[in-house]
């Protein structure tokens, strides 16, 4: 694959788009071009390394074919096909709105002008399609660390519990800050505590499991959803955590310094009434675990 191509299939495959459900605006693209062409099969195709790809059709059955077939010559009885590529802002061609039919017909300058508007307007959709996904990651994502913010911690802790409640399948949450991070600001400046943060989370990034949701919630506040995870988990996750968060940071100038961090759990069961009552739970072992010199985590007991 040349380095243009390699390129191209990389543009494309940055929208998210390819194997993705039927969306309005790009099935009414191909009702259009049907409508317009008065041909009785329409596409909005995306050509992928070894494929053509249908975000959208009318009156074609396969939702894809080899790349390099001819869709004209390959399907009995159509006699004529006509397209618009689909090109971005770097001059990539993603795609093709496209249309055939079953007889030999004429193919006016206008029709095709009709057609490179649609496509036209399918890249346009790619590009509002992208953006979208991208702010929807911003409202998510903790702008300084890139693991995700409070709200998105809150919602995936809402769902969890919906779940729960439901089916009684147990899940935990941790509740974390680190000991020692006021005194390197104090001591090497906001900067400093900046680096600390983002390594820290890269740290915890590492030790959490696929799917589990880590999250910044305040200052040097972090706290995890860990999904379809029991108490013997979590506490093996929090030892991790206190493992790796304690080894020496390296600040950008070349200081060493280092934090703790304090770790507490709470794990849901029948008697949890809210998620409130699940995070003051894990509030208060967070507290017992800072009075702690060695063990820095605990897990929330009832009954005190």
């Amino acid at each position: 694959m040349s380095t243009e191509e390699t390129e191209r299939v990389a543009a494309l495959r940055a929208h998210e788009i390819l194997d993705t459900a039927p969306e309005p605006e790009f099935d009414a693209i191909a009702r259009l071009a049907a409508q317009w062409s008065g041909a009785p099969l329409a596409w909005v195709g995306l050509v992928d390394a070894e494929r053509v790809w249908c975000k959208a059709s009318v009156g074609v059955e396969d939702a894809e074919w080899p790349r390099d077939l001819d869709l004209s010559a390959g399907e009995p009885g159509l006699c004529f096909q006509a397209s618009a590529p689909i090109v971005d802002a770097q001059g990539h061609a993603l795609g093709v709105v496209a249309v055939a039919d079953t007889r030999a017909r004429a193919w006016s300058e206008a029709q095709q002008t009709a057609l490179q508007d649609l496509a036209g307007l399918a890249m346009a959709l790619l590009v509002g399609r992208q953006h979208a996904r991208q702010l929807s990651h911003l409202a998510k994502t903790d702008h300084l660390t890139g693991v995700a913010n409070r709200a998105q911690f809150d919602l995936a802790l809402d769902v969890e519990m919906r779940h729960s409640m439901r089916t009684g399948e147990p899940f935990t949450v941790l509740c974390m800050d680190l000991d020692g991070f006021k005194e390197i600001v104090d001591g090497f400046g906001h900067a400093a505590g900046d680096a600390v943060l983002c390594e820290v989370s890269h740290r915890l990034n590492q030790q959490v499991r696929l799917g589990d949701v880590l999250a910044r919630l305040g200052s040097d506040e972090f706290g995890v959803v860990m999904r379809h995870g029991a108490k013997d988990s979590a506490e093996v996750l929090a030892k991790r955590i206190v493992r790796s968060v304690c080894q020496p940071i390296t600040l950008p100038p070349g200081d060493t310094v280092g934090v703790g961090i304090s770790v507490g759990i709470a794990a849901y069961n029948d008697s949890v009434e809210s998620v409130r009552s699940l995070l003051a739970q894990a509030d208060q072992a967070l507290y017992d675990a800072k009075k702690q010199n060695e063990r820095r985590w605990k897990m929330f007991v009832g009954g005190r």
